[in-house]
């Protein structure tokens, strides 16, 4: 999904050098400072927090340097009740959402999305074709005090460029345009990203489909270890790559356990 430029990006280790991971550093960076208390239950069990877009108070935008045109994030009326709209035109921008979360209590996320359609030129497996209509990121917040030198090193090097660290690691849960050839793949870009493809194609395009993942059990399988503890979640809709356009719509999005 980058352009040549910026999508040097998702590298957030030594893979690559620090300058070449700006999109990677600066897309998986935004930390929020809020870890909000268990709000009760329902029938998925201790609910974290739960957002109905009723509006994008506890989201906060996230622009890439050297790419001007950003996908634009509203609320939009859906009958009874709102959804968030996600538009991307040749463009790159996400939402984070402002709690952190230890992920290894409250592993499981669960989330509403539809698309118009997929991009004709998509494909995860390539860096000019790293666009979907909507993804959902789980970004793992980098811990020094479990670090090797090594990580301690090469994160240190990027705190020294942004102004903190950047996430150890992510998983993509993805609506993309084929059928993955495996279940989890690596990002284009670096092996300390891992895309998981859950919807493909545009047979259910216009449907409302509900996700359910445990981000603990995808964490294990991806990376063979423990995941780090503290997390946060991003949504995005981009096409800066394969230059089309899109509009999607998540309905809500919780975490829970």
């Amino acid at each position: 999904m980058d352009t040549t430029d910026m999508k040097k990006r998702t590298a957030a280790t030594g893979h690559m050098g620090p300058r070449r991971a700006v999109r990677g550093f600066l897309f998986l960076c935004i930390f929020a400072t809020i870890l909000l208390p268990a709000q009760g239950k329902s029938g998925a069990g201790d609910i974290l927090f739960h957002d109905d877009f009723v509006d994008l108070d506890q989201w906060k935008p996230l622009t890439f340097p050297k790419i001007e045109a950003h996908s634009t994030y509203t609320i939009e009326a859906d009958g009874d009740g709102s959804s968030l709209r996600a538009e991307s035109n040749a463009s790159a921008s996400a939402l984070v959402h402002r709690v952190v979360f230890d992920a290894r209590r409250f592993n499981r996320v669960r989330w509403r999305w539809r698309i118009d359609h997929v991009y004709k030129a998509g494909d995860a497996s390539l860096k000019s074709g790293d666009d979907y209509p909507i993804r959902v990121y789980v970004m793992f917040r980098f811990d020094p005090d479990e670090a090797s030198f090594g990580e301690k090193l090469t994160y240190g090097i990027a705190r020294s460029f942004y102004g903190e660290y950047p996430p150890h690691s992510s998983l993509n849960y993805l609506w993309a345009n084929r059928a993955p050839t495996d279940r989890i793949m690596d990002s284009p870009y670096t092996d300390r990203s891992k895309m998981i493809i859950l919807q493909w194609g545009n047979e259910k395009a216009g449907q409302w489909i509900t996700e359910e993942v445990d981000i603990l059990k995808d964490y294990r399988e991806a990376f063979g270890k423990e995941p780090p503890a503290e997390a946060s979640i991003a949504v995005m809709n981009d096409s800066d790559n394969t230059g089309e356009g899109s509009v999607s719509h998540v309905d809500f999005i919780e975490v829970y356990r």
